[in-house]
């Protein structure tokens, strides 16, 4: 079964055989849910309550063109099962109501109406001091969790090892960075052609392949993070996998480095999560700078409002970050 919209006889069939809907349950919407970049997202509304389908296809959504594992919508129902048992953390994501492992679909709680936070590149919308106080804690939460089974996802870890570690310090990779901003290909090549930063950022992505101790959300950024009325929510966690703390949390500062946040309010996250866990601050720091440098100058484009000469001086400090961390 395809999950496609509009809704077609095909579909409805599979949701009434499926116990999604009742016998005499109404569908008064069914539409698509978000800009989700991996999967096909459909709200579906009756007149008695709200849930969300996930399917993944054997490619990216947003990039057809890039192969993806079919698996990762099942490490995201494993995910949520797993800190849906969690007092604090269950709180910030859906319920989980169906498994189908022969469509590659799940069905989920609707969080409710709301919108994403990739508003703030651009600062049409702003991080609310609860919200940022929140960020550093779900992870705090997260990574403390003592996990024993957990999916490697190395599949999903090699999709995202190419696309963070690889593709960006590739001197001619089909990409034109001008068709995002004019010199920004020109650019790009003092870090192409670094050679020493690039076996540094090569040494990191070894790393990242390997298991660690705590489960990471994986993907940690703007895009995952949804504002509804009950507050700030966390989704899409498809990378989820076992590997360093300091991964996420880096992640997370080099976003709002590329959001031009204010550097207290950074400071005040790490310090945040720094007095209730220990980190690698070396590991933090590389992690950071090249999750900067793959957004800038790879193929996951953010729409940030920086003009060329921030992103050079933004580059050049995620560049010190790696190599002099």
């Amino acid at each position: 079964m395809i999950l496609q919209i509009p809704l077609n006889p095909l579909q409805e069939k599979y949701l009434r055989k499926s116990g999604l809907l009742f016998p005499d349950e109404q569908i008064l919407e069914y539409s698509k849910a978000g800009e989700g970049n991996m999967n096909v997202v459909v709200r579906l509304k009756t007149e008695t309550r709200s849930l969300i389908l996930k399917q993944s296809r054997p490619f990216v959504v947003k990039y057809p063109t890039i192969p993806a594992p079919l698996g990762r919508i099942f490490i995201e129902d494993d995910y949520y099962r797993i800190i849906n048992s969690h007092e604090f953390l269950s709180g910030f994501s859906p319920k989980i109501i169906l498994r189908d492992s022969k469509n590659h679909l799940v069905a989920m709680d609707d969080l409710g109406i709301g919108a994403d936070f990739m508003g703030i590149y651009s600062k049409k919308i702003n991080l609310s001091e609860d919200e940022i106080a929140t960020l550093p804690e779900y992870l705090l939460s997260l990574h403390k969790l003592e996990i024993r089974n957990f999916s490697d996802n190395m599949d999903m870890k090699k999709l995202n090892h190419e696309h963070i570690f690889f593709y960006p310090f590739m001197e001619f990779n089909g990409f034109d960075l001008d068709s995002i901003q004019p010199g920004l290909q020109a650019m790009s090549m003092k870090f192409k052609t670094d050679l020493k930063l690039k076996n540094a950022v090569k040494t990191l992505g070894k790393r990242y392949l390997e298991k660690g101790k705590h489960l990471l959300h994986g993907d940690f950024y703007p895009g995952s993070w949804i504002r509804v009325d009950s507050g700030l929510k966390v989704i899409d966690p498809e990378f989820a996998f076992m590997g360093d703390a300091e991964f996420d949390l880096g992640v997370l500062i080099a976003h709002l480095k590329m959001a031009k946040a204010n550097p207290e309010t950074i400071q005040n996250i790490v310090s945040h999560y720094t007095s209730k866990s220990l980190i690698d601050e070396k590991l933090l720091h590389q992690y950071t700078g090249t999750e900067i440098l793959r957004r800038l100058i790879g193929l996951a484009q953010l729409p940030l409002a920086l003009t060329l000469e921030e992103k050079s001086a933004l580059a050049d400090e995620a560049a010190t970050l790696i190599l002099k961390p």
